[in-house]
């Protein structure tokens, strides 16, 4: 099945933490199809905390819904993701999106994720890489959906660092973004 998921760290080293979460992710029969860019997103709700680096995912799986969100929690709970507060700062999270075009409502899952509709830090990195998805409850494609966004948060593709011609690990210098709607 595919399906897309989003992940998010606003601790330690946050490039690395969706690193190796995408490392533990593959090692798990979760074929990534394609990944984002990586974006600086400022924290929505409880905005207390640091930034957040955040990455979409396409992914192929045979796992079931309830089985990809169980690997998705083991991933969380490996890379040191601790209960705390709602919303709070965290090493990383994995949530799903959507599963190809089924709606799932159960306690411990809903599908289509019921907020993604309202957050520039899913719909821009999801429009990049799938402008055409369509949200299956609410019938519109990303690309709608992103320029129907009221969200006004600030989301920053984050660049990578270059020297002498070489690509080196990522930093963000907060050059390139982009406040509220993608463009």
């Amino acid at each position: 099945m595919r399906y897309f998921l989003i992940l998010g760290s606003n601790l330690g080293d946050k490039r690395d933490n969706l690193a190796r979460a995408l490392s533990a992710l593959g090692k798990a029969r979760v074929k990534v199809l394609r990944a984002s860019s990586v974006y600086r997103t400022q924290p929505v709700g409880d905005t207390d905390q640091p930034w957040f680096y955040n990455q979409v995912i396409e992914a192929d799986t045979a796992l079931s819904p309830g089985e990809l969100l169980a690997l998705a929690q083991k991933v969380e709970r490996d890379l040191g993701r601790r209960p705390a507060r709602e919303s709070g700062p965290r090493t990383i999270d994995i949530d799903i999106l959507l599963a190809g075009d089924r709606t799932i409502a159960t306690t411990n899952l809903i599908i289509p994720h019921p907020r993604m509709a309202e957050r520039n830090f899913v719909l821009i990195p999801l429009k990049e890489i799938a402008p055409q998805a369509v949200h299956p409850v609410l019938g519109v494609d990303i690309e709608e959906l992103s320029s129907r966004s009221r969200d006004r948060s600030i989301v920053r593709k984050v660049k990578p660092r270059r020297s002498r011609g070489r690509l080196l690990k990522t930093k963000d210098d907060g050059t390139a973004g982009q406040r509220g709607k993608c463009s």
